[in-house]
C-alpha cells in the first residue's frame, strides 16, 4: 500500500478493533428490545471507527485522509 504499512500495525486501530470487539460481546448479553433499538446503532458506530481508519490509511492525498479520520471521529 505505497509504502504506507499496514493498518494493522497502528495502536489505534488496534484499540477501535479491541473496543469493537467488547461492545458486540457487551451488547450481546442486553435484552432484546435494547439490543435491537439502542444496540445495533451503537455496534454500527463503533465498527464503522476502525472502518474508517482503515479506509483513510489507503488514501495517497491529505484531504482524502483526514476526511475519512473526520468520519471516524464522528462515529465516536
Amino acid at each position: 500500500m505505497r509504502g504506507f504499512g499496514k493498518v494493522e500495525d497502528l495502536d489505534i486501530y488496534r484499540i477501535c478493533e479491541g473496543l469493537s470487539d467488547r461492545f458486540w460481546v457487551e451488547v450481546d448479553q442486553w435484552e432484546h428490545f435494547a439490543r435491537d433499538t439502542v444496540g445495533k446503532q451503537l455496534v454500527r458506530a463503533i465498527d464503522s471507527v476502525g472502518a474508517n481508519i482503515a479506509e483513510s490509511h489507503g488514501r495517497y492525498y491529505y484531504r482524502d485522509k483526514l476526511n475519512f479520520l473526520y468520519y471516524a471521529r464522528g462515529s465516536i
